[in-house]
This record gives C-alpha cells, structure tokens and sequence, in this order.
C-alpha cells in the first residue's frame, strides 16, 4: 500500500498535482477500438497526441477504454460507463437502438472520424488458395464476422445482391482471422483495417471490395446525452480536439501513419494503405449529408440482421450542434465538400507530370520516403527494387490497394502512360476484360517487365 500511495505521489508531483487533487478530479472515459483506424482521430492517434487531456486543461481525468469492436463500448454506455465512444456506422445505430428509450443512457451522434463515399472501408477476404472467385461462390459457406459490425453489414448487403446466403460465424476479428488461417471458416468480413493486414500478410486474398456497394461507410463519435448536457466543456475539447488530430493526420499522413502503428503494432504500410494520402479513408469531422443518408439505407438491413434493433429517430440521434460550436463559422462549407486534405500530390519521377488526378494517383514507400506517382503504368516504372509498399487506386472505384495484391490488366489502347490497369479484386478486372475484348490480364511481375 505504501508503494501505492509513493507512486501516486510520484505521478501528481511530475504533473504539478498534489495526491489529493489528483484523486479528486472527475474522470471522463473514452471507449474507443485501436486497431479499428478509420477512428484514429477520435482514438488512437488522438489519445498518443495528448491532444486531449491539453484541452482539458488539467481539470479531468481521462480513461481510455480499448476495445476490438463497437458492441462493448455501446453496453457500456448503457450502463453509464463509457462517456464518449467511436464505433463504425452499423454499431453507431444499434448503440442508437440500444439507448434511446433510457434517458439516462441515451446517445446523440456528434462527429465523424472516416469515412469512405462508396464503401471500401469493408471487405471481404478468403485463403490464397480458395477456389471462390465472387461473392457468390461462397453460397452456403462459413463466413467469419462480427454480427452487428459494419463488415457484417456489407456482406449482408453484398450476398443480397449476388442472389445467394452463407452461414455467418459471429467472431471478434482477431478470432476470425484465426478461423479464416486454420480453415474453420471459408471467408472472413470485415472492416477496417483486418482485411488489409490479412492481404499484407500473404494470409488472404480480397474477394469482395465494399466499394462495389458504391454505398457511403463511415465511422462516428456518440456521447451519452446526459453526460453532454452536465459537462459541455468535455464534450467542446473532446471535439476541438479530433479536429487537432484530424489536421495533424493531414498535415503529417506518414507520421500519424507510423504513431498508430506504434501503439497498435500494426505494420505502418497496412496503416497508411488506409490513413495516408488518397487513403481508403478520408478523415473529416463534419457530419455530411451523404453519411447521414447511408445511416437511413443501413436500418433495412440491421433488421435483417436480428440483432434486436428497434426503429430509431435519425433526426434526433444526430446532433451537429456541439461540432458547429467548435468547428466554428467555416462548418457549412466544409461539410458539403468531400474533398480528400490528404491528397496525393507532386510531379512523377518516371513520367515527368503531375500526380494530382485522385482516380489515377498512387504512391510507392522506398526507405522512409514516399514518391508520388501519376497512374498506376507511372507507378510500375518507378519500381525498380525493393519498395515497403506501393499504392494504387483501382480502376473502377477508385479503391487504394497493394499493387503487388492488386488484379492487373494490359489495355493497348491506353496511352502509353496508362496501359496498365490494377483492380483490387478478379470480378472488377473480369468486368473490365468484358467491356475491353482488346485487353488481357497479366500478372503484377509480367507488368512491371513490360511497363
């Protein structure tokens, strides 16, 4: 006990606090998912940034409670243990769902971390070796994936419109990924950043990219609204803050990138696939209209899903009043924009032009520096050693994927600087053939030979 109290002594001493103080100060907990990145902002790079506890001024504790997905944090909330979470689009509704009718645990959503316009935050993966080519192939198979979670809902929507049903195993991610590793399931569904890190791995193969929904994913903050209504001035750094870490995140992509990967030991290539410039993500606090509309299209689904979901009033589960207070006059504009402050920019070294078109733009990490490339064929001619990881978008959606794991097909009629085409997954490409008769699929070593 007397180890204790020194230690504490020892901690209050180094932040200028007597023991008393420290033990008196009201404690704000966060719920949050590290390796869940597309809420960094609101999270893991937020809690490493300090960002928050500066803030606040000293006059708070802050606990951050980590978690592997959005189901804990809102059980939580209804017990009036969490104060704030971040949780993707689907849990963000049930968390709605769960708490609406309690006053005292009621939720109000008040900011976004990421999001992605068409979907890709969501995917769909399966062993390297597996015979499945489309999301119809697994009709009747073993799925992995966390019922309720964003990833769920994309499979759900995605077998829909393939016209076929699988059986969903419900596993937390890291135990899905097992799963998927050991054979016990067929596929693994998921959302950000699983997929990625099991394709990274050599684990996986992409199956099914969320994009070709072309439906809005997103993540969110909740508050309870009780507590809000009691500590305004939590709720104002708390959102003052995000926008901090958002501008260092587009500031500094590579750095926050590295930072996320630190505290989660993710690898900082898996992290910046989705983090960094033209990323799968794209990090804006503001609650646009497109998201709003995706969170109305979501609730059929929910209900497909049986997790208890009781109807919700949208209207009055989002609330952007406290981030217009702290945001300030520019909000408006800046919620009706969906411009990426991340962006891909520079002149390619191979091509010799600007790398500014979002649809064609990639990256390639050498050492510990980044080189723009203008379109995917630019890219190719850069790569004439070992590289940590090369980006590009695929050609249909716009999607940033591993070029070494991306689907390449030669098209002779491109220009010369834009003959080579990537898709993050074999149907996109197989379309793609089909539309082009002229075209032919290679291998990614075939076109770095030829490019």
């Amino acid at each position: 006990m007397r180890q204790i109290i020194a230690a504490v002594a020892l901690l209050a001493a180094a932040t200028g606090c007597s023991v008393a103080e420290s033990q008196s100060k009201p404690t704000v907990v966060i719920g949050y998912q590290s390796k869940t990145i597309n809420t960094v902002t609101a999270g893991t790079l937020l809690r490493r940034l300090g960002y928050f506890e500066k803030r606040l001024g000293g006059k708070y504790a802050v606990e951050w409670q980590d978690y592997d997905t959005g189901a804990p944090i809102t059980a939580k909330m209804v017990a009036g243990k969490i104060d704030i979470g971040s949780m993707g689009d689907y849990p963000l509704l049930i968390n709605a769902s769960r708490t609406q009718s309690i006053e005292s645990a009621r939720t109000e959503l008040i900011s976004t971390t990421g999001y992605s316009l068409r979907g890709g935050l969501n995917m769909v993966v399966v062993p390297k070796d597996s015979p499945a080519k489309t999301l119809a192939d697994l009709a009747g198979l073993k799925v992995s994936a966390s019922v309720g979670s964003a990833g769920h809902g994309t499979l759900v929507q995605g077998l829909e419109r393939a016209g076929v049903n699988a059986e969903v195993v419900n596993q937390q991610p890291p135990v899905g990924a097992s799963a998927l590793e050991s054979g016990a399931v067929q596929a693994y569904a998921q959302f950000v950043a699983w997929p990625g890190l099991l394709a990274f791995q050599g684990k996986a193969r992409l199956l099914y990219d969320g994009s070709a929904l072309d439906v809005p994913t997103f993540h969110g903050v909740v508050v309870r609204h009780a507590y809000a209504a009691e500590h305004p001035d939590v709720v104002d750094a708390f959102l003052k803050a995000q926008i901090d870490a958002t501008a260092y995140l587009h500031e500094h992509p590579l750095e926050a990138a590295q930072a996320v990967a630190t505290a989660t030991g993710l690898p900082p290539e898996v992290v910046y696939l989705y983090n960094g410039r033209n990323g799968i993500s794209t990090f804006d606090v503001t609650l646009k209209q497109q998201l709003r509309q995706a969170h109305a299209h979501d609730i059929p689904y929910l209900k497909k899903i049986g997790a208890d979901f009781k109807d919700i009033d949208l209207g009055k589960f989002v609330n952007d009043s406290y981030l217009r207070k702290a945001y300030g006059p520019a909000y408006d504009t800046d919620a009706a924009s969906t411009a990426n402050r991340a962006a891909i920019t520079g002149t390619d070294a191979a091509c010799g032009i600007p790398a500014t078109d979002p649809a064609k733009a990639g990256e390639i990490w050498i050492g510990s520096e980044l080189r723009p490339a203008a379109t995917p064929t630019c890219l190719l001619r850069q790569i004439t050693g070992a590289v940590r990881a090369a980006y590009v978008p695929d050609t249909a959606t716009g999607t940033h994927w591993f070029a070494d794991k991306a689907i390449w097909v030669k098209d002779p009629d491109g220009g010369k600087n834009d003959r080579f085409k990537p898709f993050t997954t074999g149907d996109g490409a197989a379309a793609y053939l089909k539309a082009h008769p002229r075209t032919e699929r290679i291998s990614y070593e075939k076109a770095l030979a030829e490019a």
